[in-house]
């Protein structure tokens, strides 16, 4: 089965911790990672991040994590 290319990485705090949660362009999740890998310095090269997912569309693809969580996560649109 053919998984469409992550379009969003996500860095958000998910209970004290880190994490890195790619998402496909419809923001369906992809993998979650320790936000401190080298993978992360990788795909963030050169890009700027929105600060905050409280945007509708983050609703669900984030319903795991808190209001205040959301706003301090930084949302980076990938190039695919």
């Amino acid at each position: 089965m053919h998984q469409p290319p992550a379009k969003y990485l996500v860095l958000i705090d998910a209970s004290g911790a880190m994490t890195a949660r790619l998402f496909d362009a419809k923001r369906t999740p992809v993998v979650d990672f320790d936000a401190s890998s080298e993978e992360v310095a990788v795909m963030t090269a050169g890009l700027k991040p929105v600060k905050g997912a409280t945007d509708p569309a983050w609703s669900k693809a984030l319903a795991g994590h808190n209001e205040q969580e959301r706003r301090d996560a930084e949302v980076f649109t990938l190039d695919v």
